[in-house]
């Protein structure tokens, strides 16, 4: 019950204070792990060379934070053994600093607003802020598929991994997630720079992510279009180039019977990316923005109702 209570205390505190504007501690990570990486990224170096680099980088970024939550989070746990008000309130303040909840579903209707007044431009600007693509030129229906498929992936990045990390393994957990994924978005691309040395960044964030993403794919099938959504993870995930978005983005394309996927430009070179959802399902729009939006809510309470009952089973 107290992990119930807690996490829906750490959503209170997102939805009442958002995603805080200052002092984030994510950004003074950030600076910590750009230090490291110019330090350490030689991209220069041969495939062995970059990918021991940023296995280095990415234990002197991650292991130390990690161990010292550990140490916080035991010693807490000892003065506050008896005291079950006090763990829930660190446990919940913790963790609303690791989520994006809310951020996320301002991100999407962000987008999805100028879309429906047929303001173009702003949304088109709107969507160049959560996604890596060209969006200079996107029609209306690429953007809209831009913003849907990102508020599908990043609310298993963004919310239901980081609940997860939380549940397994306390404070220490979803600090060391949030910053492995951290990393990623920093490191994790596949250009001259990080080649090689994002390979241990990207590749810890794939492991983490795995048993979340599956059942944050469940999840949407569930609260969605439920035949559509299990159709098309079944047929198209293993298809997607990222093992754990391939789920979650089929899975949820199925679940509000949106067609998304197929090509898109990604720093000026052109992807063929296979198709997910239904071929034949609704072409994205501001619509299918906020159906994401509201999918990403609707499995949010099914997880939640998971906890409670679990918290009343053990």
């Amino acid at each position: 019950m107290s992990l119930f209570i807690t996490v829906c205390f750490a959503l209170l505190l997102d939805a009442l204070f958002k995603e805080p504007r200052r002092f984030h501690p994510l950004v003074g990570f950030g600076r910590i792990a750009n230090a490291i990486e110019t330090r350490l990224n030689r991209p220069t170096a041969g495939r062995a060379a970059g990918r021991g680099a940023g296995i280095v980088a990415w234990c002197l970024a991650v292991l130390p934070w990690v161990g010292l939550f550990s140490g916080l989070a035991w010693g807490l746990d000892s003065l506050i053994a008896d005291q079950p008000v006090l763990k829930v309130l660190a446990g919940g303040v913790v963790l609303y600093l690791a989520i994006g909840w809310q951020s996320l579903i301002e991100h999407g209707l962000a987008v999805a607003r100028p879309l429906q007044q047929n303001d173009i431009p702003a949304a088109r600007a709107a969507v160049g802020r959560i996604v890596s693509r060209d969006t200079s030129d996107l029609a209306p229906p690429a953007i809209a598929a831009a913003a849907t498929e990102s508020m599908l992936e990043n609310g298993a990045d963004a919310v239901f991994a980081a609940i997860f990390w939380f549940a397994v393994l306390g404070i220490p957990g979803v600090v060391g997630y949030r910053l492995c994924n951290t990393l990623d978005a920093m490191w994790g691309y596949k250009n001259t720079r990080f080649l090689h040395f994002g390979w241990a960044a990207a590749r810890m964030d794939d492991v983490l992510n795995f048993i979340p993403a599956r059942l944050t794919a469940l999840a949407y099938v569930l609260v969605g279009q439920t035949a559509l959504g299990w159709k098309a993870w079944r047929d198209q995930a293993g298809q997607w180039k990222s093992p754990n978005a391939g789920p979650v983005m089929a899975a949820g394309a199925g679940a509000i019977n949106t067609a998304l996927g197929g090509g898109a430009q990604y720093h000026g070179e052109w992807q063929v990316r296979p198709l997910l959802g239904p071929e034949k399902g609704n072409t994205p729009s501001a619509a299918s923005v906020q159906q994401a939006c509201q999918l990403v809510n609707r499995a949010l309470l099914l997880w939640c109702a998971v906890l409670l009952i679990g918290g009343g089973l053990f």
